[in-house]
């Protein structure tokens, strides 16, 4: 007998609670508040809004933290296909940014430190931490600029693109993501989602009975598994513990080879999931492994 009942796993499809989901919003609200009041960034050209969980509606826990992007959209930094130059996409006249993104990054700090003090806020490699309280949950703000990744024939896909403090570049796709997300959603009668925060529901639950769960497999990764599970798994079995399943079996079959998940990408199809990661397949074939065992399957 399996170890959860249909009612357990049903409920932990649930997204948050009405309460949550308002501190998630003011979180969100004061950020983009703190941007907009301050002298300097007010007068560049930015963008605020949500990414990660919270944005892409598969959060399932009120302490986890949200993520907000702050985008710096006055410049952009580039990537060209092999064999193409500058004035190929048209923009070899273009001059070289005068605001650089550490100065970006800098700014993006002391207006928060403006608006939630200097003990509420701590920078960290990637991000900028501002503590949660009564009113709001633990933010995590990501000051990136655009970025271009430009085809040989000029066209362009947006992204965003971070330094951080250690010296890493990180490119990533958050509108990308959210908009393929609410289109498999869709596909799949609000499936997807709900599956999503099954999964992750169950990786907090094995780590907080002691499971020996790897730091390698995080909630981004989850979802981005779920993102690669056929729509017909969500779509043609007709119980939370049949999608479950089926969804741990798919995924523990194509992990057991790299030949058999290399083409698997982010949500954004943008990125491959297993290229440049801390994360492998074979990590993720053990945890299904583990997750199989734990739910007595």
């Amino acid at each position: 007998m399996a170890k959860y009942s249909e009612q357990q796993l049903t409920n932990w499809t649930a997204p948050p609670s009405d309460s949550e989901q308002t501190k998630l919003e003011n979180s969100e609200r004061m950020v983009r508040d703190a941007i907009n009041s301050d002298e300097k960034l007010k007068k560049k050209s930015t963008e605020t809004f949500g990414q990660g969980s919270y944005a892409n509606n598969t959060n399932v826990r009120l302490n986890s933290d949200i993520d907000i992007n702050v985008r710096y959209t006055g410049g952009f930094y580039f990537n060209l296909p092999p064999n193409t130059e500058e004035k190929d996409v048209g923009i070899e006249s273009l001059s070289p940014s005068e605001y650089s993104y550490s100065e970006f990054k800098d700014d993006v700090e002391n207006a928060l430190v403006a608006k939630f003090g200097r003990n509420d806020v701590k920078r960290k490699d990637k991000c900028i931490t501002i503590k949660g309280n009564s009113y709001r949950i633990e933010t995590d703000v990501v000051p990136t600029w655009n970025y271009r990744r430009y085809s040989k024939n000029g066209n362009y896909v947006l992204g965003a693109k971070f330094r951080a403090d250690s010296g890493n570049w990180v490119v990533n796709y958050p509108k990308q993501h959210i908009e393929n997300g609410i289109n498999k959603n869709s596909n799949t009668y609000r499936r997807f989602k709900r599956l999503t925060r099954l999964h992750r529901k169950l990786r907090y639950k094995m780590i907080d009975d002691g499971e020996n769960v790897s730091d390698n497999i995080t909630s981004f990764l989850l979802e981005c598994l779920v993102w690669n599970v056929p729509n017909r798994i969500m779509n043609n079995n007709d119980s939370w513990t049949d999608r479950l399943k089926e969804s741990i079996i798919y995924i523990y079959e194509q992990t057991k080879d790299e030949e058999t998940c290399k083409e698997w990408g982010e949500v954004s199809e943008l990125l491959y999931l297993f290229v440049g990661r801390k994360w492998t397949y074979k990590d993720v074939n053990s945890y299904m492994v583990l997750l199989w065992n734990h739910l007595e399957f």
